[in-house]
């Protein structure tokens, strides 16, 4: 059978499955969890995948509310792909960044191929991921080697553009905590060790090495803690900050550049310091040219308009540590018509009006015909593999 007869009927299949997806997502809107908090949705996926017969493994990997779901098993493949679902919230605007539609897409996707895994060939996952709004599964995952010898892994976030490809910036966070030995501030000064004059000079030095850091690095943060009472030398402050770069390897200098700031500022002010990580650590999103064309032109060819403006990046992201293991795709789909910004309450109100349906439906066959091409078509596996081995 032709592979273009499969799209065709993959796709009758994801229409006469889309009201399960919507109703998955505005499940999962009105019921907002925060992230790795996600039992509700987490349930609910688990339920509506065991009501289709599709085989799911449960707290994938030891993380509480993730899963496995078996789409096509090939033992005589070595083809590997996951299809990605993000399930989590945003405190007080909830799905700010439309995560209840995202993965009600992928869900879609993922049981339109299994409608007719008897015209499949290799091994199809759908992967449930908690938390990516804080500190993501995804790097867990990621660390656990389970994607080590994946072909690929897909996902199509929420925007107000159709872009086929992501931008994501490498990130680190890291607390700074200063002690010092406490005295009275009138009475005795000279007895005390100033841990705020630690945390201050360090933040100065970091404002100071910006100059030299490299244009698009980020540097950003909050004091925790700047002591309790202004007769007292204050033995303990803390602040928290954000590295950001574009590349992971050149963010590895600038966090020892900061973490060598943070030791000399401690002992300019006979103080010392402790620096703990208070995130982890997500890569940059490698990126894969050859297949950013493909699904570009399957945009096209499913009547997504494709917007040509510059591709942003949209800040940080736990999909950037799997990009490291193997060829990650992170398309975004428009769920308005108008510009509107993630992260904002009149982002989260778009989710049940009918353009997320549309992105829904059109998401899902962009995700069920790229992987139907890449099984069928060798050059395309064969050359996402060469941009992630070169670039």
């Amino acid at each position: 059978m032709q592979y273009k007869v499969i799209e065709n009927l993959v796709n009758q299949s994801v229409d006469s499955e889309l009201n399960k997806s919507f109703d998955l997502n505005e499940y999962i809107f009105n019921n907002p969890e925060l992230p790795h908090q996600e039992f509700l949705a987490y349930q609910k996926y688990i339920e509506m995948l065991n009501k289709e017969g599709i085989k799911v493994e449960e707290k994938f990997l030891g993380i509480e509310t993730s899963f496995k779901a078996i789409i096509n098993e090939d033992a005589n493949s070595d083809i590997k792909i996951g299809i990605l679902a993000e399930y989590d919230a945003l405190p007080e605007i909830g799905h700010a960044c439309g995560h209840s539609a995202s993965g009600a897409l992928s869900f879609l996707a993922a049981l339109g191929l299994y409608k007719n895994k008897e015209h499949l060939k290799g091994n199809i996952y759908l992967i449930g991921t908690p938390g990516e709004e804080y500190d993501g599964s995804k790097t867990d995952m990621a660390n656990s080697g389970f994607f080590d010898d994946f072909s690929y892994v897909i996902m199509i976030h929420m925007s107000d553009k159709n872009q086929p490809c992501s931008k994501f910036i490498a990130l680190d966070a890291y607390n700074f905590e200063f002690f010092g030995s406490p005295a009275h501030a009138a009475a005795s000064p000279w007895s005390g060790k100033n841990a705020v004059n630690g945390m201050t000079l360090f933040i100065h030095a970091l404002d100071m090495m910006r100059q030299q850091l490299r244009d698009e690095t980020r540097v950003h943060g909050r004091i925790m803690n700047g002591g309790s009472a202004a007769n007292v030398i204050p033995d303990y402050a803390s602040c928290e900050y954000w590295f950001r770069y574009k590349k992971k390897d050149y963010l590895d200098e600038v966090v020892k550049m900061a973490q060598d700031a943070a030791e000399g500022c401690a002992k300019a002010t006979q103080t010392t310091v402790k620096i703990t990580t208070t995130l982890k650590a997500h890569a940059d999103l490698k990126q894969t040219p050859h297949t950013d064309e493909l699904i570009e032109l399957i945009y096209e060819e499913l009547g997504v308009k494709v917007d040509n403006g510059p591709i942003t990046p949209l800040g940080s992201s736990d999909i950037g540590n799997l990009s490291y293991k193997c060829p990650a795709f992170h398309p975004v789909i428009a769920i308005s018509d108008t510009p509107v910004a993630a992260h904002t309450k009149e982002f989260a109100a778009c989710m049940l009006t009918e353009k997320p349906k549309w992105a829904i439906e059109k998401g899902a066959k962009v995700i069920s015909t790229f992987i139907i091409r890449s099984i069928y078509e060798e050059t395309i596996i064969a050359n996402m593999k060469k941009d992630f081995n070169e670039l």
